[in-house]
């Protein structure tokens, strides 16, 4: 729909980590650490830059690949668990976020690529919970994760709205990529802490229509 010459979405679509809440430098910093305890060579900044965006599961079987070995089965768990205390003191929402939520005149989701207890655990605690929840939708619900268009589409359908209908707020490559190949427009957002000099380019050449670097410039973008 078309308002003073603006496309305004049937749907909001937001992606969690790096968009609503600022954990991706947290979760970085624990998923190395609970690596190196198995002796895998990787760094917060080398998780940083290959995987921010894609699932943990996707992300630990390319790590097992990569490196000739199995990690352990619960492995998904234990870094959940040392994500989820470490974000008790750590984790706050992106600042502004909120306020843009709240102008939203149209419905909204989640879509991510984290689990459900996290989800439910991290926007609880960051106080951002009741704007969505039940409306979580997270890779574990679809076939594949991101950059695939499954979870995005997978969302679409169980909020009623067509695809090209849908707007995507999205921080990482896999994410604007799943989503424009699931013919959604896509807000790239570079506000977070773990991004870097040149990530709007990045986010910009992998399909997002638009890139802003605070909540201030996404509202001008998603707000009536």
């Amino acid at each position: 729909m078309l308002y003073h010459g603006r496309m305004i979405p049937e749907l909001i679509i937001f992606d969690c980590d790096g968009v609503l809440i600022d954990s991706e430098v947290l979760a970085c910093r624990v998923g190395a650490e609970c690596l190196a305890e198995y002796g895998v060579p990787v760094t917060a900044d080398d998780l940083m830059e290959r995987y921010v965006g894609i699932s943990l599961a996707s992300m630990l079987a390319d790590l097992e690949v990569r490196h000739g070995m199995r990690l352990p089965v619960d492995m998904r768990e234990t870094m959940l668990a040392r994500g989820t205390a470490a974000a008790e003191t750590e984790l706050k929402a992106i600042a502004g976020v909120e306020a843009v939520i709240r102008a939203i005149d149209c419905p909204v989701c989640v879509a991510s690529s984290s689990m459900p207890e996290w989800l439910h655990y991290s926007l609880s605690l960051t106080g951002l919970l009741h704007y969505f929840d039940p409306h979580l939708f997270s890779a574990t619900q679809v076939a594949r994760g991101k950059p695939a268009p499954d979870l995005f589409l997978f969302a679409a359908e169980q909020m009623g709205a067509a695809p090209a209908a849908c707007t995507v707020i999205e921080d990482s490559i896999a994410g604007v990529q799943g989503a424009v190949a699931a013919g959604m427009r896509v807000v790239g957002f570079t506000g977070g802490g773990h991004c870097r000099e040149g990530h709007a380019e990045r986010l910009s050449a992998a399909g997002a229509f638009v890139v802003c670097d605070d909540m201030a410039a996404v509202a001008r973008i998603v707000c009536a």
